[in-house]
């Protein structure tokens, strides 16, 4: 995280001190995790005016979640970011549950790749940073209200109490959330009735194992390039206990021994952690000004590293339509849509987590079923579905429309020329701010002049075989799904009213 900033850009002091009473912004976004600061940096480029406040002092060293999937992977290359996070080693084939499962679909980054969250987020920082999201560190919330046409909240920090005002608020702030706690958001589910004890321990020298399931429990470990060992241990039956704080590490050494009959209290813990198959989900993503994305969202066992990408890919899809709607280009209707969208997104995540959590830590008694399972998945039908699935490409949002295959879906990755140029893949065309309308059969659809400044037009022919269903023109929202198949303009009118605001009135 940057350091703290000196207040400024608030209101005038009431006592006439010149001390603002007040640092306003268009958008609050609450928690300055890897989910806080994509969707402040997708705010910023869009053109929002964006304060981040969060209540650590520094980055995080905890390494936490590791794995990034297919579809996140596509979000940052879509947005230019992958020759910061560099070449992490890249794994084809995940799990489902303990059990293998080759992860490969069509994308350009199929599989998994083992990047520490702790650069995922320096990278989302610093990109943040460079388009002038201001980050508060050190500031813990500790109120928060809609009051009229504004979200007002309060912060306490080393200088004491900082006043905000926004047009609206995003919590990004964990599982643990503050705002879901302040504001008193509805959260059903259930809480964790089983756990995993976690550690990275330098010192120690013990076999490889992955989802190793053993007389009385289930044992994974791997050693890192720099000699570090993840361990991860479960004891069959053994119910999650109240925690005020993560597990000691004697905890987790007392209970590899009883498992592995292996001794790693020698070792020296950088970090423990315990997680349970707790399994929530807010009622709705929207409150009126205040809305929830990532762990504030939703509470689930972080199995097969889905958890993260699922918060990324909530902040991928509110960010647009939100600056859309602060910008006063399209209504605030429009937020409607990212609760039905990621909040339907989310509760099926939730359901193959929870189908996991039972093979991996169930006992002796769930054996037939993994036995059943492990056969299914040689089955390509069922291996594709699942692989889809964990890796979010499957995801298709419901649209209005004739059915095509490609409307709700991401837009398949293809290079479009035009007269034997090249003018680019369809993430490199994803890069301009706004929309795509991608006329792929000389259909001769141009974006109208009233949403040019929203949407842009590019003619040209894509791969053969690449997009399905000869779709004639394309309209793609920012975050890269089909809003919109067709060769009319009116039905081309439609969506772009729907997703992007009224046209804006010619100039006089």
């Amino acid at each position: 995280m940057a350091p703290d900033l000196a207040t400024g850009g608030g209101e005038p002091a009431p006592d006439g001190t010149g001390r603002p009473d007040r640092l306003a912004a268009e958008v609050l976004v609450v928690g300055a995790g890897p989910v806080g600061l994509m969707l402040a940096a997708e705010l910023a480029r869009g053109g929002v005016d964006v304060v981040v406040v969060e209540k650590r002092k520094a980055p995080s060293t905890e390494s936490r979640a590791s794995t990034l999937h297919a579809r996140t992977m596509e979000i940052l290359d879509a947005r230019e970011l992958l020759p910061d996070i560099g070449t992490p080693p890249h794994e084809p084939r995940g799990h489902f549950g303990g059990l293998p499962l080759d992860l490969t679909w069509p994308s350009t980054h199929p599989g998994q790749w083992k990047v520490p969250q702790t650069k995922t987020e320096a990278v989302l920082e610093e990109w943040a940073i460079s388009h002038g999201v201001d980050i508060r560190c050190g500031h813990e919330l500790v109120a928060v209200g809609e009051v009229g046409q504004y979200v007002e909240a309060e912060a306490l920090g080393r200088d004491g109490v900082l006043r905000l005002r926004a047009r609206y608020l995003v919590a990004c702030d964990g599982e643990d959330s503050t705002v879901r706690r302040l504001t008193g958001a509805d959260f059903p589910g259930h809480d964790a009735g089983r756990e995993l004890l976690r550690a990275d321990v330098e010192g120690i020298d013990i076999p490889d194992r992955r989802f190793q399931r053993l007389e009385r429990g289930l044992a994974i470990a791997w050693r890192n390039d720099k000699g570090v060992t993840r361990v991860m241990v479960h004891e069959f039956g053994q119910a999650a206990g109240p925690r005020t704080a993560n597990a000691p590490f004697e905890e987790v050494a007392t209970a590899w021994k009883r498992v592995t009959k292996e001794d790693i209290s020698g070792g020296t813990p950088l970090w423990v952690n315990s997680f349970g198959d707790a399994s929530r989900q807010l009622t709705s993503y929207r409150h009126g000004r205040i809305l929830f994305a990532g762990d504030a969202a939703h509470r689930q066992m972080p199995i097969g590293g889905q958890a993260l990408n699922l918060g990324l890919q909530d902040a991928f899809n509110l960010g647009w339509k939100l600056a859309l709607t602060v910008r006063g280009q399209a209504p605030d209707t429009l937020l409607d849509t990212y609760h039905q969208e990621r909040h339907t997104a989310g509760r099926r995540v939730l359901a193959n987590i929870e189908a996991q959590a039972l093979l991996l830590l169930g006992g002796p008694e769930v054996e037939p079923l993994r036995a059943l399972v492990a056969e299914l998945t040689g089955l390509e039908e069922v291996r594709a579905h699942l692989a889809g699935m964990i890796s979010a490409l499957d995801v298709c949002y419901p649209m209005p429309g004739p059915a095509h295959p490609l409307l709700g879906a991401r837009l398949p990755h293809t290079v479009v020329r035009s007269g034997g140029r090249e003018l680019g893949s369809t993430a490199e065309l994803l890069r301009a701010r706004g929309g795509l309308l991608l006329d792929a059969d000389k259909t001769g659809l141009r974006v109208p002049a009233g949403w040019a400044d929203r949407v842009t037009t590019v003619a040209g022919a894509p791969e053969p075989g690449s997009l399905p269903g000869e779709p004639g023109a394309v309209l793609v929202r920012p975050d890269g799904h089909v809003a919109w198949v067709g060769h009319d303009e009116d039905g081309l009118a439609e969506a772009l009213g729907r997703w992007f605001g009224p046209a804006r009135p010619p100039a006089p």
